[in-house]
């Protein structure tokens, strides 16, 4: 009996969802035992026109991580849905738009401007961008668009399951795998991973008072920190409020705050004014001038409360996509 196929592709993120992969160690011979990977270019030789030839469907999984920010990654996300039975959006940057999501505080003029012009490190005296294609000697140079900004894989394709996390966590993908392959998948739409706040199983939560009240805000470096105090009591901004449990508690076991990236739990529309609701009930403030005071604490507000989530959130359709 065929081995289902299964492909695993990379667009605008950093990788580590691929070492993802490999964390699962011994694991990965039982799922290459019960799976054909017949696309997976980050590790092996494969090609795309090893993707054009496969009949529609013929895949029975893609795995896609990473947002996508360019013309090419936009071309073989849909190339792989209408080669694919089911594709699940692998990790945070593809489930909702992750750390490169950020760009869309900005456009693309102004990244470029950026990158190629203003940093002190370039030496481009003509201002030259990147251009999509270009005469040389040899021929047409032709390069990928680079879109005005960052769009989440379900903003470009039908996504039939979430796999969130940066990067996913080993047992989590496991159960996805097998999920998958036993046929016991829940309903298409889902998120593969608890639907319960990270706060429920949060190692500090018995630490937490009943009431927290907060007259500044301050980054985990400023203070010694206690191990096993809830960080919002000492003012150290903690997105578990906002967000879904089932990473294992990685960075708080590590004695350092949660920054979101599994994203909100289902009933929450925007992870971002989930958290700004949050904070604000703790903020000891008696009147408006003391309320900016303790809101002047917070560094980069933006930053802090999207970022795993800008292109996803309510705030993302402020720039246009394309030209």
């Amino acid at each position: 009996m065929a081995k289902p196929k299964v492909a695993f592709y990379w667009t605008a993120s950093c990788g580590g969802c691929e070492e993802a992969i490999v964390d699962l160690n011994e694991a990965i011979l039982d799922v290459v035992e019960a799976v054909e990977i017949v696309f997976w270019p980050v590790a092996l030789d494969f090609k795309r026109r090893d993707v054009e030839s496969m009949a529609d469907g013929e895949l029975a999984v893609s795995f896609i991580n990473g947002a996508v920010r360019t013309s090419e990654q936009e071309e073989m996300t849909k190339l792989l849905r209408q080669k694919s039975g089911l594709v699940v959006a692998f990790e945070t940057c593809a489930y909702l738009g992750g750390v490169p999501g950020l760009a869309n505080f900005w456009d693309r003029e102004s990244i470029l401007n950026r990158a190629y012009k203003e940093v002190p490190s370039v030496v481009n005296p003509k201002g030259i961008l990147p251009k999509t294609q270009t005469e040389m000697p040899e021929g047409k140079l032709v390069l990928p668009e680079f879109f005005n900004t960052v769009s989440t894989l379900n903003q470009v394709i039908q996504v039939d399951y979430y796999l969130p996390g940066c990067a996913p966590p080993a047992n989590l993908i496991g159960q996805a795998l097998q999920a998958i392959l036993e046929g016991k998948l829940p309903e298409k739409g889902s998120v593969l991973a608890p639907d319960k706040q990270l706060c429920d199983t949060c190692p500090r939560r018995d630490s937490k008072p009943e009431k927290i009240l907060i007259k500044e805000f301050k980054r985990i470096h400023e203070l010694q920190t206690n191990t096993e105090r809830c960080f919002l009591v000492d003012g150290i901004i903690c997105l578990g409020p906002a967000t879904r449990s089932g990473c294992g508690e990685r960075c708080l076991n590590a004695n350092m705050p949660c920054r979101g990236c599994f994203g909100p739990t289902a009933p929450v529309l925007d992870q971002g004014a989930k958290l700004l609701s949050a904070l604000a009930s703790i903020m000891d403030a008696k009147d408006e001038k003391e309320a900016q005071h303790i809101t002047d604490t917070i560094p980069d507000p933006a930053g802090i409360f999207y970022m795993f989530g800008l292109p996803s959130s309510l705030l993302h359709h402020k720039r246009g996509r394309y030209l």
